[in-house]
């Protein structure tokens, strides 16, 4: 399965200090078509910083990505959004070894933690995996 880097390029600055900057937002496992959709998901919500006072709007589609453009009071500002296939990553973790690993001792009985009771309904969660109620509300052995 390919990995894709989803790719922002956009103008930071003002004046004559006004220039580009790119950075990978994230990266996407799966097909062009997925990394295509998350890519413009990310484009239609994006606010960047300038300009401050937005007066008009416009998102583009292109062929591997979409740009903003956003027409301030004064100037206009752009930003790119390109998804990339990642081909080499010199800072990428290394993956696990397939040799055995060594045995570790079994866990103490006594230090387990017991499970949740079967009767317990699932965490209600946010669309971005946060609970909507926190763990530690209502529990009473906090101080």
């Amino acid at each position: 399965m390919a990995i894709w880097g989803l790719v922002v390029e956009t103008t930071v600055g003002v004046g004559e200090r006004k220039h580009a900057e790119a950075y990978v937002l994230t990266h996407v496992e799966g097909t062009r078509e997925e990394a295509l959709a998350e890519l413009e998901r990310r484009a239609r919500i994006h606010t960047p910083e300038h300009p401050r006072s937005p007066k008009r709007r416009r998102l583009f589609r292109e062929g591997d990505g979409f740009l903003l453009v956003i027409d301030g009071a004064w100037q206009s500002f752009s930003t790119r959004f390109t998804v990339a296939e990642l081909l080499d990553d010199s800072a990428a973790p290394t993956p696990p070894t397939t040799e055995a690993a060594p045995q570790q001792a079994e866990p103490d009985p006594a230090e387990a933690v017991p499970p949740p009771p079967p009767s317990t309904p699932a965490t209600e969660r946010y669309a971005d995996g946060v609970p909507v109620r926190p763990a530690w509300l209502g529990r009473t052995d906090l101080p």
